[in-house]
Formats: C-alpha cells, structure tokens, sequence
C-alpha cells in the first residue's frame, strides 16, 4: 500500500469491511473539505453505484451529539456583553468596545477549560488566587481603588463562566468548548440512540479531552474505528514533535493494549525531491511559485499528461501572500481552487469600509449638523478601485482639486454633483440616524459593489468573494444591532466593526477536484499530494511564534493539562511532516531578508530536515535574488519625428519664452513632456499654501497695487497709501489664487502673514529709495512683450516672447524687474564668461532677464537698460541687476555687445533645439 493516498487507504476499508451497512456508515474527518476528496477517492474504487455513508466533519459531528447550535465568536461577544451588564454594577460596567479588548482573550479561554474537560470554578479560582498572591506584599491601606477593581475583577471569573454558560445553555447555543463539554454529558444517551450506527473516525493527529473522551466511548462501545495517519519515522523517535500527540495515544489509551494500532505507514522515508529556496520578501516567493508550477506545467506535458495541475498544491506559510502568488502564476495554470481563510483585514472591500467609517465618523465630530467631511477622506473613496470605475465622479473630483476644497460641507458635495450615481447616493449619504440604517447603508453599498463586477473576469471573481465577506459580516452586524439596541454611538459601531473584522475570513469558492489547489496549513490536512510547494518558512511564519494570547499562565497549563505553545508547535509539526509524508517533489520557500516586517530567519524545519536528513531523499538548496540589470537606469532619448519638427515650428511662431529656454537647458525632457506633448502637472487639492501660490499671490497684490500708477512718478503718499490696503488686497489674491482653500488655520494663515510682510517690506523699500531721492516712473506691470529674432543659422524667424513682472524708468535709466518669492543672490546674475552660458542651469536667471532686455529694447528708445531681480527673501540686497564682469570692471547696463554675445548663446541654443538630428535626451541628476 507505499504511497497510496490516506483516503484511498480509507476507501478500501469502507468497500471492503462495510459495504453491507454502508447507508449507516459514519465516517468522521478533521475537516469538511476532505469529504469531496474522499468521495473521490470512493468513486475511483467502485464500478457500481452504492450509497455512499454520511460523512461528516468532527465539529458536526460533536455538534449532532450536543443537540446545541454553534455560534460565531462574533455572536458570543455580544452574548457575553449581556451577560456582563446583568452582573455587572451599572457604576463599573464597561463601554462594548472597551470590553471587547479582554473579553475576547476571556472567552478563549473558557473554551479552552471547556475542551478540556477542567473544572471551571477550579481553574478560574486559580487564577484568582495566584494574583492575590502577587499582591500579598501590599498593604491593606496602600490598596488603590484601581487595585480593588483589578482583583474583584478576577474574583468574578467564575460567575461571568457561570452565568454566560447557563445564558447560552437556555438559549439552545454555544461556542466551541460549550457544545464539546455538553456532548461529552450526553454521550451515554448519544450512544444508546444510535446502536444501528457505525463511525469510522480517519486522519486525525492532536486531539482534546472531550474528543479523545468521545471517541474513546465509542472505541469501546464497539460502534467505532480510528484510523490514524502517522509515519514510522516520526511515531518511534520519542523526541519528534511529529508524533507526540499519537504517541500519547498510542500508549495510554486502554483500547491498544489489546487491538493493533492502524495505520502506522512507511512513506516519509521513500524517494523524496526536496528543494530549498531562498528569495528574498514575499514578492520573490510568489514570484518563483508561479516559475515552479510553469515549470511542472511544461513537464507533465512532455510527458503527455496534458499539463495537469491536481496532484500539486501551494500551502501558504502566510496568507499575505495569496494576492502576490495569483498575480505570479502562469496564465496556463486555467482552474484554480483556493481553500484558506483570508483575513479581512487586506480585502480591498473592507479597506473601503473603513476609509468610509473614517470620512463619516470625522465629519460627525466636526459637525454633525453642518456634517463637514475632509477633501482627503472624500477623495480616498472617490478614488477606491471598487469605486473609481463606477462612481462617474471624474467631473466632481477635477473641481475639488481646481477649487482647492479642504473641508467640504455635505451640502455642497451634493451640490456639486449634479447627477449622481447610486453608488455615489449610497457612499455619501449621511450618517446621523443610528447603527441599523448606516449598516443596511453599507449593506446595500455592497450589493451594489457586487454588481458591478463580471463573473467572466478571475480577478474580479476573486474580488467579489473578498465583498461577499464584508457583505456577510455587516449583514451579522444588523442581526446583532437589532437584538442588542443599547450600543448604538457610530464610534462605538466602528470600534465593533474592527473587533468584527478581525474576526471574520473570506473563504473562497473553486474546484475541488480540479487544478491547481491553493491552501492554508489546516486546510491541508487528510489530502495528499504528489508535488508540494510551502511558502513562509521562516521562524514566526512556519512554525508560528509564541503566542501567549490568554489569562492563564504557563506552569498553570502544563499543571492543568492545556495545550501550550509545545503542542501548537507539534501540530504546525505534525501538518508540515504530513505534507511531506507521501509527496515526491517538494519546494520550500523562505524569506532570505533579517529586516523588515515579513523577515525573520529560515524555519527550524528546514533545519530539522538537513540534520535528520533520510537516506532516500535528494535535498538541494538555493538562493535565489533578482536579476540587477547592467544600468540602474536608461535615461530616455527621443528622436525628433516630423510631428516633432512641425509643434516646433508651432512654438516659434506663437514664442519661445524665457522658462521653455531655461526648461530644456535644466532637462530636455521636461521640456519636451511640457511644450511638445503639452502635458500638465496633475491638479491636486494644495492643503497647505504651495511656494508657487504664494509667489503668484505676491506678484498679483502687488500688480493692483502700482496699477494707477503706471505712467506717473510715484510720490511718497502713493506708497502710505497702498500700506493701507495690503491686508484687504491679500486676502482677495488669497480667494482668488486659492479659492475654496481654508486660509484662517494652521499653516495656511502663516502663509498669509507672510504674503502681507513680503508686501509691506517691499513697500518700505520702496519708500526708503523715493525718500533717498529717486525718481521712479512705472512703465509696464505684469506685462507681455515679443520680439522676433532673425539669424542665418536658424531655419527660420524664431519670436521670443514672456511676461515682463515690471518696468519703471529711475533717475532715467530703464529698470526691467523679474520678482522672485525665493532667495537670489548677486552670484546668480553676474556673468564671468559667455561661453558655455546656455549649458549650465545655474544662468537660468540670466537667460531669463537679458531676454526681458532683448524683447524691451525697441521700446527703451535708446535709454540705458538695467535688467535684474528683486528676490523677497533678500530684499536687503535691493535690485540685483544683470551685470559683467570683466577683469575687475563691472558693467550693469545692458549695451549692444551684451545683447549681441546674448543673441549669440541663444542662437546655439536654439539650433540645438531647432535640429532634427539631435534628438531630445534626458539629463539623470
């Protein structure tokens, strides 16, 4: 019988020694996926048609034997918490959500005394007794009402146990540990009413003492048989966690000591492929699975088997990984069958729910009645992949952005939205009648989600059960909420929803019997498989940490007979051995990384299994790291096309402006992005003031400002008087520049303050120098100027064209002004050399301001011309004027040989631009 399948094994057993009475066969399984496998496996074995006996998984079964209906652990929290508020002092009962932190833990481990069989008022007085202890050294007078509370509150174990059992016991359900311990009362009755019965008990490994009690029974009642599932390898080495629970069994239960023990096989020591492969973070694995199973693929298929995937299995050491490896495998793969839970904490619908709960939640804190939600929290749901797609928001999400909403009220939202879609109305709709009507909300939110994806699609089949899930959960919720009405704050129901989650999976739905299987660790047991690959194997993943998630302590365990972190590390054993135990090929893989969050070191497994290593088995390792390519980084050349050529004829004929020069000396590429192909930076909501805003609000104050005086000399009462009106004239800038932005808070009204000094002090500046003397007449004030620019290299007339911030004459020279919000210093507009003037990005400034020059000089009428900036965060520097220096002469008034060694720069800069052959090449900085 070497490598048969266990359930083939227990095919056989039920054609061959119950055929006769198979219509009352029992055939137990530690879970209820095995029953399809098992099915199978009968098929396989008969030619005939038969009965086929009922087969049933443990929990069902002990179920059946209790009579008492099983509830979720989200039903038992809310059970419990009535039961806590009927004993519990109204002065010192707790809030739901502050409850659920312990309760939990709490509950556990009643189910834990339950399973085993404790006595309650024993374990739990224990408990009791062991903190008194610890607080013996205090004195009676040094007790703090905080202390008191903590000690009643383990003095009142035994009556929450009491009291939410027999609640439960008269409601007809129970958790776990409940129906196990009930079963176990019952089981001489069970045992009498079902004489014409046989149980076949197969695959089991750690059993607890009410099922070890149960089965026992009806070992010894000859009603039942257990087939075990255990390797030689493991049951006769005393040391080898494998085995330890069979073992136990093996030797203290009465029944073997006079019938043989079956089944113990000989498979793990057969020819085994054993594959080691490190890679490093969870994309690596997920990535080499998906190599692996193409790899498996092209083998079978060269062998003729069609390339078929039924006999190979990936067991997720992590269920993080389940998105990565779906989006790895080989698109050959076909069908799929995914079996594992899957928390809900990653599942896109319950992240949805929760940005949800977070955007209702702050606007009701805000201000339930004008109900002001966050522009960010509006666009995190607008902008959800369940919702994008669907919502028909684009419009409503554009104008958000353009009108800078930071805080929007609910009422204009709607507004805004002129015809909104179902799923927009579900999404934003308010929540301000209660828990019942946000969760049918949220329910109905889902269905319509649901809806709207495509069956056809894998992804989208995969995203629906990740909605179904969410769906069921707040279905739970509003059973729950409609018994339990006196918890109802929406701060408490999402404090629930996030207990709940935890708590809730999605499971998925496929072919059993076909394909690729695609399963947790538990899900994996009783099954076995030709070619194994396990994920995770890393200490913490596989086997998992040490988690001492419960209120009794360690020794208190071990003394009592509970499971500790031994025998949970037996079991991962026990499933991981199992796996191994009749598999041919098998790949472990594990993170190679020591930091981060999914690191850690290389499972003891993988250890175990080099140092025991068995004669038969061919065991390789390997590490296997990405692919570095040569270059970190290719930058982008783009050759010049016709359509290229003709947009930049287009641009020379509408103008060059000094920024697009500028723009392709700093990277042509940017240039390229911007003035070819015309694509402009995304428009997103400035939440706080951007640099840029700013200097436009400066620049455009400052325009209104000097704006009636634009051909006049100004006066010293010309300046006082526009002090005046600084702080109205910002804050219209302000509105207009930034429009639904908020500007009285936080760094925005820093900002504004800023806006108004930067005014004032050039104001005063301003002052300082009509006061000194100065006769200033403005000319032009945010004005655009052109001027064409002929020369014989150039393959035809270019127009230079920009926006000129101001030109004043002073003391009769001709004053162009470029304003910069940021800091300028003198270096940065005084020239040394022109050669090289158009290659280095730091002449921005300059390339700028003698354009300024070039484009003003018709106008001068022969008039010297200074050309410079004023910089607000060096104002003391004053104007910086454009200036050569020569030896140590220094020259500030822009004269023919300056513009004309300009003209020159600019001209090789354009040819550049302008030649076809010269294509346009990104600089990597």
């Amino acid at each position: 019988m070497t490598n048969t399948s266990f359930l083939d094994k227990i095919a056989t057993v039920l054609i061959e020694n119950y055929s006769d009475n198979l219509s009352n066969t029992i055939v137990v399984l530690p879970n209820k996926r095995a029953k399809i496998f098992l099915i199978e496996a009968l098929k396989n074995q008969v030619s005939t048609n038969i009965l086929s006996p009922e087969i049933i998984s443990i929990e069902d079964f002990v179920q059946n034997i209790a009579g008492i209906r099983t509830i979720d652990p989200i039903e038992l929290l809310f059970e419990f918490y009535e039961v806590y508020l009927s004993i519990t002092d109204k002065a010192n009962q707790q809030t739901f959500e502050l409850l659920a932190n312990w309760a939990k833990t709490l509950l556990q481990d009643f189910n834990e005394i339950d399973r085993y069989l404790l006595e309650p008022s024993h374990v739990l007085s224990y408990l009791k007794d062991i903190e008194d202890i610890k607080k013996w050294g205090i004195e009676v007078e040094n007790k703090t009402a905080l202390l008191e509370k903590y000690i009643d509150f383990w003095k009142l174990l035994p009556n929450y146990y009491q009291s939410l059992y027999t609640h439960l016991l008269n409601k007809g359900i129970g958790y776990q540990g409940l129906i196990y311990r009930e079963a176990v009362n019952n089981l001489n009755h069970f045992s009498n009413s079902v004489q014409d019965k046989q149980f076949l008990f197969a695959g089991f490994n750690a059993l607890n003492a009410a099922e070890e009690k149960i089965i026992q029974h009806l070992i010894a009642s000859d009603q039942a048989k257990i087939y075990w599932d255990v390797d030689q390898t493991f049951l006769n080495d005393p040391y080898h966690d494998a085995g330890l629970f069979v073992r136990r069994f093996k030797e203290s239960w009465k029944y073997y000591k006079q019938h043989p023990f079956e089944w113990i096989v000989n498979d793990f020591s057969q020819t085994k492929n054993i594959q080691v492969i490190g890679t490093p973070k969870t994309i690596g694995q997920a990535k080499i699975t998906g190599s692996i199973i193409e790899n498996v693929i092209n083998e079978s298929r060269s062998l003729g088997t069609e390339g078929k995937l039924d006999k190979v299995a990936v067991v997720l050491g992590e269920e993080n990984l389940l998105v990565p490896l779906l989006y790895s495998l080989p698109s050959s793969v076909g069908a799929l069958n995914i079996t594992m839970g899957y928390s809900s904490k990653n599942n896109p619908a319950q992240i949805l729910i929760a940005k949800l709960f977070k955007m209702h939640t702050n606007a009701l804190s805000r201000n339930a009645k004008s109900y002001v939600l966050y522009y960010k929290d509006v666009l995190d749901i607008l902008t959800h992949p369940l919702v994008e797609p669907y919502a028909k928001t684009s419009a409503l999400v554009h104008t958000i952005n353009q009108n800078n909403y930071t805080f929007i009220t609910h009422h204009k939202l709607i507004e805004l939205n002129v015809i909104p879609s179902e799923l927009f109305v579900l999404l934003f709709q308010k929540w301000e009648n209660g828990s019942i009507p946000v969760l049918e909300t949220i329910s109905k939110l889902l269905q319509t989600i649901k809806e709207n994806l495509s069956n056809d699609n894998e992804e989208e089949k995969i995203t629906k059960a990740f909605v179904f899930a969410i769906f069921k959960v707040i279905n739970k919720l509003i059973n729950y909420y409609s018994k339990h009405e006196h918890i109802d704050k929406i701060e408490t129901l999402y404090a629930i929803y996030k207990q709940v989650i935890d708590l809730a999976e999605v499971s998925f739905e496929g072919e059993p019997l076909n394909g690729l299987q695609i399963m947790g660790v538990l899900e994996s047991r009783v099954l076995d498989f030709d070619t194994v690959i396990v994920t995770s194997m890393n200490e913490g993943k596989f086997p998992a940490g040490k988690s001492q998630n419960s209120f009794i302590p360690y020794d208190v365990k071990r003394e009592l007979g509970l499971p500790t972190f031994k025998e949970k590390d037996a079991i991962y054993t026990y499933h991981f051995y199992h796996l191994l135990q009749r598999a041919k090929n098998i790949y472990l893989l594990y993170n190679t990384e020591s930091e981060g969050l999914d690191a850690g070191e290389k499972s003891r497994f993988i250890t175990q299994l080099e140092v025991e290593k068995q004669k038969n088995h061919t065991l390789t390792h390997e590490i296997y790291n990405a692919v570095l390519p040569e270059t970190a980084y290719q930058p982008m050349v783009i050759p010049k096309s016709e359509s290229v050529m003709v947009r930049l004829k287009e641009i020379a004929e509408k103008g060059f402006s000094p920024s697009a020069l500028t723009s392709y000396i700093r990277n042509p590429i940017q240039f390229y992005f911007q003035k070819i192909l015309r694509i402009s930076e995304v428009e997103e909501v400035e939440e706080n003031i951007a640099l840029n805003t700013l200097g436009t609000i400066i620049h455009e104050t400052l325009k209104v400002l000097y704006e009636p005086f634009i051909g006049k000399f100004i006066s010293e009462s010309d300046i006082l008087n526009c002090f005046k009106k600084i702080d109205a004239e910002v804050l219209k800038q302000f509105k207009l520049v930034y429009k639904e932005g908020e500007i009285k808070k936080g760094r925005n009204l820093l900002a504004f303050e800023v806006a108004k000094r930067n005014v004032s002090n050039f104001l005063k500046v301003e002052l300082e120098s009509i006061k000194n003397g100065d006769a200033i007449k403005i000319l032009a004030l945010e004005q655009t100027f052109e001027r064409p620019l002929h020369h014989p290299t150039l393959p035809f007339p270019i127009l230079i064209k920009g926006n000129v911030d101001r030109i004043e004459e002073r003391n009769g020279i001709i004053r162009i002004i470029d304003y910069k919000t940021g800091k300028v210093e003198k270096a940065s507009v005084t020239l040394k050399s022109w050669k090289g003037l158009t290659e280095d990005i730091k002449s921005d400034k300059i390339i700028q301001v003698l354009a300024y020059a070039y484009m003003y000089e018709h106008e001068a009428k022969g008039k010297p011309i200074e050309a410079g900036i004023i910089s607000f965060k060096n104002l003391k520097a004053g104007f910086l004027p454009f200036n050569f220096k020569e030896d140590k002469e220094i020259n500030s008034i822009i004269n023919e040989e300056i513009l004309s060694n300009y003209l020159e720069q600019m001209v090789l800069l354009l040819s550049e631009i302008l030649d076809e052959n010269i294509p346009f090449e990104e600089k990597v900085i």
